[in-house]
């Protein structure tokens, strides 16, 4: 007898149960959680994602103090000091994402913050250089993880039809993250030491670390039918006295459920998914231009409002709100039309959703892109009055949060169950390019100026943005049937 405290098993085949929900209403499935605690969740989740863009970009504005307390001469050793935290990005999703299929969501997501709170704190205490970028590196590793597992939390707790909002508020958190840093390290780096801007971010971090642990519930479907199947398993051994040893698996129990063959399968998951997905390729390429142009942007600001319109660091930080209102503005208007758009494509496909139902989100951010990077540009060179740069700021931060949030969104309808794992793939490409776009800035507007160095970003953005939704709403599903691993719907 099975406890129906403990969970049902429906009978598959001799001595072999297939532990599952029970039915479709099952309140312990995250899909059928009640509003609130979705969205508790998703808060949550979105809170892990915020602090590490966040801390990543908040030393920009103490960058030089950075140099000068550690006699850093080179430009580019200079930018690293921000950058090299990004280029962690590349690799941390790459072994926690999939290891966040094996033990869960929320476990990882703690565990991981911890890595970056610790690394975090001790570069406050960095006393040269190398230090200091082995610490940030370290501190990245651990702060890269929530940018693919949160991305599983959503895919986990919202189904497609309800998944735009959700996304909206968790992919607005870490390119949000990057403007409010360096707006709060401008003021740190200019009232007291630049020190404090790590002790200041892991303060913080420690505050969402805290309410994790007490109000981060699991929300992984196979890690939870697992601890169902093994709560059934013990009350099978307690009650049944004949000798039997029945086999209790899950709905995602694999044929070969060793520890070695599952490390062995998922953790190259992410590698296999960069390899041979074509989705992941190329949507990775446009997200890694867009992120790169957000990075570029947050080293840029300092130095067009310092050097053409001669404000201090403090003021001049105050020139990332525009790209934060702008950002938030593009978050607002997908997740009210996202999600409406998904909805009435559905309903005139049969009822059938697809992932290209999201494509339609793409086409303004493919335009709103390349025209703020193109007005930021043009009128920093032309030194106009400085609230031109502004509105162009405002409308690139729109078009970024717009590419970002519908790129992503496609991706996670794509590969659902392996949503984690298909998010830390596209996310290698996108630090990666995070990491090297500040490096060649400086020398790409000391060559060309502002002008003509964002018109060549603005040609890339049209070449690359413009066709990519047409093509893949063409094409999407024709792409989606050579993988096997992505939805064939």
């Amino acid at each position: 007898m099975i406890d129906p405290e403990a969970g049902s098993a429906n009978e598959n085949e001799t001595n072999h149960f297939i532990v599952d929900w029970d039915g479709p209403d099952d309140l312990n499935n995250p899909k059928n959680w009640s509003f609130y605690k979705k969205w508790a969740v998703t808060g949550l989740a979105s809170a892990y994602t915020f602090l590490s863009p966040f801390a990543s970009a908040m030393s920009a504005p103490a960058a030089s103090d950075i140099a000068e307390e550690f006699h850093i001469r080179s430009p580019v050793e200079s930018v690293l000091t921000v950058s090299i935290f990004v280029l962690a990005y590349a690799f941390g999703p790459l072994l926690f994402a999939p290891l966040s299929e094996i033990y869960g969501r929320a476990r990882l997501l703690q565990s991981t913050n911890l890595l970056f709170l610790a690394f975090n704190l001790g570069c406050g205490f960095a006393q040269n250089k190398s230090q200091l970028f082995v610490l940030r590196f370290m501190a990245g590793l651990g702060g890269g993880a929530p940018l693919a597992i949160g991305g599983g939390v959503i895919s986990d707790v919202w189904n497609p039809e309800e998944r735009g909002r959700a996304l909206s508020l968790y992919l607005l958190a870490p390119v949000l993250g990057p403007v409010v840093g360096p707006l709060a390290g401008a003021w740190i780096a200019q009232g007291s030491d630049w020190r404090w801007i790590f002790w200041g971010s892991t303060i913080i971090g420690a505050a969402v670390q805290a309410a994790g642990i007490f109000l981060l519930d699991e929300t992984y479907a196979p890690v939870l039918l697992e601890r169902k199947a093994a709560r059934v398993r013990k009350e099978h051994q307690r009650m049944d006295k004949t000798g039997a040893t029945p086999v209790f698996k899950t709905t995602y129990s694999e044929s070969n459920n060793s520890w070695k063959h599952l490390l062995q399968v998922r953790l190259i998951r992410p590698f296999v998914f960069f390899i041979t997905e074509p989705v992941i390729q190329l949507f990775g390429l446009y997200l890694a231009f867009t992120y790169g142009v957000m990075y570029l942007f947050l080293t840029a600001i300092p130095s067009i409002f310092q050097d053409v319109y001669g404000f201090s660091v403090g003021i001049a930080g105050l020139h990332y709100i525009p790209l934060g209102i702008g950002m938030y503005g593009g978050a607002m208007i997908l997740s009210r039309t996202m999600d409406r758009t998904y909805a009435t494509l559905k309903e005139k496909a049969g009822g059938v959703g697809k992932p290209e139902f999201r494509l339609p989100s793409l086409v303004p951010g493919t335009i709103l892109l390349p025209t703020g990077i193109l007005i930021t540009g043009w009128t920093a060179q032309a030194r106009t009055h400085w609230i031109c740069p502004d509105i162009g700021l405002v409308i690139a931060g729109a078009g970024i949060l717009i590419c970002s949030l519908a790129t992503q969104s496609y991706v996670i309808d794509t590969y659902a169950i392996h949503s984690a794992s298909a998010l830390a793939a596209v996310g290698t490409l996108r630090s990666l390019a995070g990491f090297g776009f500040p490096l060649f800035a400086p020398a790409m507007y000391k060559s060309l100026g502002y002008g003509k160095g964002n018109t060549v970003l603005f040609s890339v953005a049209v070449a690359i943005g413009c066709p990519a939704p047409w093509l893949f709403w063409r094409y999407g599903k024709t792409v989606r049937g050579w993988s096997k691993y992505a939805s064939k719907v």
